[in-house]
């Protein structure tokens, strides 16, 4: 052994080829033990192998292991290399890891082989360079002295391998990403090339694209962002292993999932992925916080290639920055239908902005108490190219789009503004006036400017209701949208909750959303007057409204019965097709007058606890129901 191990460390001296040195250790243990055949495969970054050493076995054997994907049941060399322990296999014909791959097995059985047993060789830093295998002809695992003889050439493998590092770095570097030191996307497209698609479930890819890497470039500069860059592969590459992570674009980053527990909650897996970015990174005055957007998708076994597996989750991850930007979104079939039709209905929500075919309707809020005109609420309507006038379902898709919402958003304040000031002018009352506005337009950080552009006058801009339905805010850990209410509130705007009892937990949301106004869903106002347990509710909302100083309007108000038992529930105001639809500017102008006229005293526009929210109807999620 002594005499073995001065020829081999005197090779490695030399700079013989790394195969020259493999091939004499494989050399030495087949002359050593009877019946034992010696094998060295390499393990590259994209996860497949490559024979190095193999003197005994045929060529065409050897040439068939090249490309061969690692994985949890990838015979015994593939297994070892996926998970980084030895593995004895004691009879290949039926061990469960070699059973997928069955002309493997066919092919060692005709060579003699029954068994294997291979180890792995593993660097300081925890990656698997190679295996070390050991074929016998009989069924059974090594023994005591075969045990040793290994270990003794694992120890000078990793001193030749470590020499043959420094040979090979110029290669590396052509197949890693500089900035990350992560595999690249040449090394990821390979890695693709030689996946199967014919096994259902057996792997997936997760795609991962940082949302706020040219906002930290644009404020901090590009020394931090790349700071940022480096931080988040050094986390891609722990929380991947066994699997691989690659940097596939400036700001994206891909995870190649063969792991069955990964594999079997795929959700899961981009949650716990969210969780591991969202420690803040600390730099030496300040800490950022990585956000992402991500796609998946599992190869289903009907993909003509790994290619179109990518493409899967290409879509998911472009559907998920349109539409759930911050989270995870998973392929299904069907979703490129779906964002052509969202894509075709941005275009015609742009079309229409273009064309001056987008603008304000208005329903009137009433005081329940004497069914007084209070204020508006503003809807948005589209008229088609052929004269039909259609409510905001017919484009919802199209808001979700982040700048067709910020457009119509803007859209819908100038036009509110231009009408609240012609009535004032021509002394026609109106009440306070509202806008909904959506996650985009808090998030943006532009509304608040944007009102001050639009809303110039003090006395516009305090009659102005912004409403908010719950899931704009819901799970906004970094409470974004709460200071931006709160910058809004400063500069006299009022906050409606509106749909309020539609989202999850909405109690709680009173405790941290500064509200002035609560609209009550008109889910719970269609039960009326015969559901007990509506009214029940409808009477502690108006209480915990009353405790936190907000004005409450019940909203789907459309029988005399249902506005009866709502006043005698305490809510003070209401909305609905019993007292009026919503109408065009001109005929809202009428309705006002015909009011005013009515009753002749002035509504007192002064009074804070006048609730005239209102909201644009255009501005809500595509689940939400339309109002006429």
């Amino acid at each position: 052994m002594l005499s073995f191990k001065a020829e081999i460390l005197e090779l490695i001296a030399k700079g013989a080829p790394l195969a020259e040195v493999m091939n004499r250790m494989c050399g030495f243990i087949e002359v050593r033990f009877r019946g034992v055949i010696c094998s060295v495969l390499m393990v590259d970054r994209s996860g497949t192998l490559h024979p190095l050493a193999a003197p005994s076995l045929p060529d065409a054997y050897s040439r068939s292991l090249t490309n061969l994907a690692i994985g949890p049941n990838a015979g015994s060399c593939g297994t070892a290399a996926y998970t980084g322990k030895p593995v004895e296999v004691t009879d290949i014909a039926t061990d469960y890891r070699w059973a997928p791959y069955p002309a493997f097995q066919a092919a060692t059985q005709s060579l003699g082989f029954k068994a294997c047993w291979s180890s792995p060789l593993v660097d300081t830093s925890g990656i698997v360079l190679a295996t070390f295998a050991l074929y016998f002809d009989e069924a059974r695992g090594p023994t005591a002295e075969e045990r040793d003889a290994v270990t003794v050439c694992l120890h000078l493998c990793d001193l030749a391998f470590a020499r043959h590092q420094r040979v090979i770095e110029r290669e590396r570097r052509a197949n890693t990403d500089a900035l990350t030191t992560l595999p690249n996307q040449g090394s990821f497209a390979r890695a693709l090339a030689h996946l199967k698609c014919n096994d259902p479930g057996a792997w997936a890819l997760l795609l991962i694209d940082l949302d706020n890497l040219k906002v930290v470039n644009d404020t901090f500069g590009h020394a931090v962002g790349d700071k940022l860059l480096q931080d988040v592969a050094s986390r891609l590459a722990r929380f991947a292993l066994p699997d691989s992570a690659f940097r596939v674009g400036g700001d994206e980053f891909a995870v190649l999932i063969k792991d069955p527990e990964r594999l079997r909650e795929l959700a899961g897996t981009a949650s716990a992925v969210a969780q591991m970015l969202a420690v803040p990174v600390e730099y030496e005055h300040f800490s950022l916080v990585p956000e992402a957007t991500m796609g998946g998708a599992v190869v289903s076994g009907n993909e003509c290639g790994p290619d179109a597996v990518r493409r899967n989750a290409d879509l998911a991850l472009y559907h998920a920055k349109e539409t759930h930007r911050g989270g995870f979104v998973r392929y299904w079939p069907g979703i490129d239908t779906r964002m052509v039709a969202r894509l075709s209905s941005i275009e015609s929500v742009d079309v229409a902005l273009r064309e001056g075919r987008i603008d304000a309707w208005y329903q009137p809020i009433v005081r329940l108490a004497d069914h007084r005109i209070v204020g508006l609420e503003a809807l948005c309507r589209m008229t088609t190219v052929t004269g039909e006038v259609v409510p905001a379902s017919t484009f919802a898709e199209a808001t979700s789009d982040a700048r067709v919402a910020s457009v119509l958003t803007h859209h819908m304040l100038a036009a509110v503004c231009d009408d609240m000031r012609n009535w004032r002018d021509l002394g026609i009352d109106f009440g306070r006036m509202g806008v909904n506005v959506t996650a985009v337009d808090l998030r943006g950080g532009r509304l608040a400017a944007a009102l001050d552009d639009i809303f110039v006058e003090e006395e516009l801009r305090n009659r102005l209701v912004l409403e908010v339905t719950e899931n704009v805010y819901i799970g906004d850990h970094d409470r974004t949208v709460i200071r931006a209410i709160g910058a809004l509130k400063e500069r006299g705007v009022g906050i409606a909750l509106d749909d309020f009892g539609t989202g999850y937990a909405s109690l709680t949301h009173l405790l941290d959303f500064p509200v002035d106004f609560i609209k009550i869903d008109r889910s719970f106002t269609a039960r009326l007057p015969d559901d007990a347990v509506s009214e029940t509710i409808i009477a502690g909302l108006v209480a915990i409204a009353r405790k936190i100083g907000a004005a409450v309007t019940a909203e789907g108000v459309e029988t005399t019965a249902q506005a009866d038992v709502l006043k005698q529930l305490g809510c003070g105001y209401g909305q609905g097709f019993y007292f009026a639809k919503g109408v065009d500017r001109a005929e809202t102008v009428r309705l006002l007058m015909r009011h005013a006229a009515a009753n002749q005293h002035a509504i007192p526009l002064a009074n804070s606890s006048v609730p005239a929210s209102c909201a644009v109807e255009t501005r809500s999620a595509p689940s939400r129901r339309t109002r006429a």
